[in-house]
């Protein structure tokens, strides 16, 4: 706690008729009291004093509740793990049904194509498992399948290859050197139903207008969708809003 103390200034009353030789016993008062004489023409006023009180407010770095918890802090092994997020791929408005479309996000080239079966959008990646062809160049066949354009394998919705024209499931022929396969007609349904036939697919859906999609194609996120949902703006389904959608691409990050 500090004191302040502020003293008033005395008056000094000196009449007209003043005398000059009597200038030595004007006398300015202070703090201690100093006598003069009975035809001073000074005239003394007891100085009051005025005091003031102020608290300093003392800073402290100690927490009002020791035992409160602290604010966890992200630590080194706690990264941030970019492949566990939903991303926004493409605006409905921009995708045509009858053809697949290329992108890259993430330095991922997926192909966004619409399947009629399911009547939904599908995000896959983009290389076919024979030679790795972008299946973004490819074709919507007549059954509502993804074609590659380089020997035509097909694929369903869940990324399974179900047509191969070089090796029709139909089609008859020697016997092949297996003890599970005993025609040729095993040996191409093993084709069609081997996982290294299949292509990759991502778990996607539409929201807000657009596209997204989940970019890692591992089974256990197959049902993300149920646990997850893309971040939801409300004001982008209001038809009160105006929203205005563009799509470009920017090779760099």
């Amino acid at each position: 706690m500090e004191t302040l103390r502020i003293s008033s200034i005395p008056t000094l009353q000196i009449p007209a008729n003043f005398d000059k030789t009597q200038s030595k016993k004007v006398a300015f008062l202070g703090y201690k009291q100093i006598q003069t004489s009975s035809f001073s023409l000074v005239e003394r006023h007891k100085p009051s004093f005025k005091t003031f009180t102020t608290k300093s407010s003392s800073i402290t770095t100690e927490t009002e509740n020791p035992s409160a918890p602290q604010v966890e802090t992200q630590t080194q092994d706690e990264k941030f793990d970019w492949y566990a997020h939903w991303y926004p791929l493409m605006p409905v408005c921009d995708l045509d049904k009858r053809v697949p479309h290329a992108k890259k996000v993430l330095d991922i080239d997926v192909v966004v194509w619409w399947d009629r079966n399911e009547s939904t959008w599908k995000v896959f990646n983009d290389a076919c498992p024979h030679r790795l062809a972008p299946l973004s160049e490819g074709r919507i066949d007549q059954w509502g399948r993804l074609q590659c354009v380089y020997h035509g394998w097909c694929f369903n919705g869940s990324g399974d290859c179900k047509f191969i024209p070089q090796a029709p499931i139909d089609r008859d022929g020697p016997p092949v050197i297996n003890s599970s396969m005993t025609t040729l007609r095993d040996c191409w349904l093993w084709i069609h139903t081997s996982k290294k036939a299949c292509v990759g697919a991502y778990p996607s859906t539409v929201q807000n207008g657009m596209v997204w999609f989940w970019p890692n194609s591992d089974p256990r996120y197959k049902d993300i969708l149920t646990e997850r949902k893309p971040p939801y703006i409300p004001e982008m389904d209001d038809p009160s809003y105006t929203c205005l959608m563009a799509n470009r691409e920017i090779p760099y990050g």
